[in-house]
């Protein structure tokens, strides 16, 4: 009597999960239990780190705008109270690039905010 291999639903899922196994070494790129696995794997890494990369990011422009500030003698703290009680509504990500690629328009920012302090 022959196996049963249960159809075409059985082989859907399996080649869906190969197909995404696609790129991973030996078994687990072949083997559906070991692809099984490792796809799993991957997506919860890939769920998490969507979450982190958010995160790193913004201590990344955090640490940027830092030292800009600094360089004009001033806290991160202090720079973004300023602004905030300017009104001035730049995001992080916005300041680190002026921090980081226009220094001369930086300085103004930090002015504003030095006013809006004082």
């Amino acid at each position: 009597m022959p196996r049963v291999t249960r159809g075409f639903k059985a082989r859907r899922r399996r080649n869906r999960v190969l197909k995404l196994a696609k790129g991973f070494r030996g078994g687990r790129s072949r083997l559906f239990k070991s692809a099984t696995e490792a796809v799993d794997r991957a997506l919860v890494y890939a769920y998490r780190d969507r979450k982190a990369r958010k995160r790193d990011f913004r201590k990344l422009w955090i640490a940027r705008i830092n030292a800009g500030a600094r360089m004009n003698d001033i806290s991160y703290s202090r720079l973004m109270g300023g602004l905030r009680k300017a009104g001035v509504d730049l995001d992080r990500k916005v300041l680190s690039n002026l921090a980081i690629l226009d220094a001369g328009a930086f300085s103004k920012v930090v002015d504003i905010a030095r006013a809006a302090n004082a």
